[in-house]
This record gives structure tokens, C-alpha cells and sequence, in this order.
């Protein structure tokens, strides 16, 4: 892929216009400037839903509020542990019905997580074979990409549950 396409694509994905400056490790860059403002979006989303709708679900075949914070716990510990190559924390011991509280913890637990596995990354490593889950393998480039795109999805899913219980998402609020 040529420098200059690289450079635009990355850029749709949240790098700053300085990062179009040659960088020794673009995807592990990149993954620690979405960092943080990922971080930010999902937790005051996870802060704005009321404790007494963490067990609500849109549909019957959807997961409860409480239940998506935990698989956002889950994935962000998966995917930071395999994109750095580091040990996956031990899950804490949280269920979708414990309360806001605990479950926000957890949240804020694994995104800490996070900070200190990426902060510890490089773009090295990306051809190496991993298992990903339940015994697939694939390139650890996947947990990089798995894991931003898993920030989104997750906020998306975030942000529905909010408007649809009549409340607008942190990124949705007027400054």
C-alpha cells in the first residue's frame, strides 16, 4: 500500500494530521489515540444509563444493558491482552444483575487495563500467529483491529440502548 493512502486511511480512522509524519509503528499509534476518547465515550455512556435500566434489552433476543458492559469488559481485555502480547487480566467476578456500580468498576478496571497493555505494544509482532478465540488463529494485527472496531460497535450498541430509553449519548450532547 502506497504512503500517502495509508496515511488517508489511517486518518479516517482517528490518527491526527501529524501522524501523516513518518511513524515507526502505525497500527499500535493509532490504537492508543482512539484510546482515549474511546475510553471516555463508552464509560460516561456506561455513567448516563440509570442503574435501574441495567436490565433492559430492546428485543427478547438482545442482550440487558448490564450484560453489554460485560462483554465490553471481556473484549477489552481479550484484545489489549493479545494485541500487546501480555497476560489477560483474570475477569472480575461480576453477573449482568449486579449493580451499576460494580459493573461500571469492572468497565473502568479493564479499560486501565487497556492503557497499560497498549502502552506497552508495537507494530513488531502484527504477522505473528496468535489464537484468537476458542482455538482460531489468525495474525495479531486481528486484535488491533478486533479491538477498534469492537469500540465501536459497542458504543453504537451503547448509544441505541440510551435513546431508546429517552437519553442522548455523551457524544450526542451539545458542548
Amino acid at each position: 500500500m502506497k504512503p500517502i493512502t495509508l496515511c488517508l486511511l489511517l486518518l479516517t480512522l482517528a490518527a491526527s494530521p501529524a501522524f501523516c509524519e513518518q511513524v515507526k509503528n502505525p497500527v499500535s499509534t493509532v490504537v492508543r489515540e482512539m484510546y482515549e476518547g474511546r475510553q471516555k465515550n463508552i464509560v460516561a455512556a456506561a455513567e448516563e444509563m440509570p442503574a435501574d435500566k441495567y436490565g433492559y434489552k430492546p428485543t427478547a433476543d438482545q442482550m440487558t444493558f448490564g450484560h453489554l458492559i460485560i462483554h465490553i469488559v471481556e473484549a477489552n481485555n481479550l484484545f489489549c491482552a493479545k494485541a500487546a502480547d501480555v497476560p489477560e487480566p483474570k475477569m472480575p467476578d461480576v453477573k449482568d444483575t449486579d449493580g451499576k456500580d460494580k459493573l461500571v468498576a469492572a468497565l473502568k478496571s479493564s479499560f486501565d487495563f487497556c492503557g497499560t497493555a497498549l502502552a506497552k505494544a508495537d507494530d513488531s509482532k502484527l504477522g505473528d500467529t496468535i489464537e484468537i478465540f476458542e482455538g482460531k488463529k489468525g495474525p495479531r494485527a486481528f486484535a488491533f483491529i478486533g479491538l477498534a472496531s469492537s469500540w465501536a460497535d459497542h458504543y453504537g450498541t451503547q448509544a441505541m440502548y440510551l435513546r431508546l430509553n429517552g437519553l442522548t449519548p455523551p457524544t450526542a450532547k451539545k458542548k
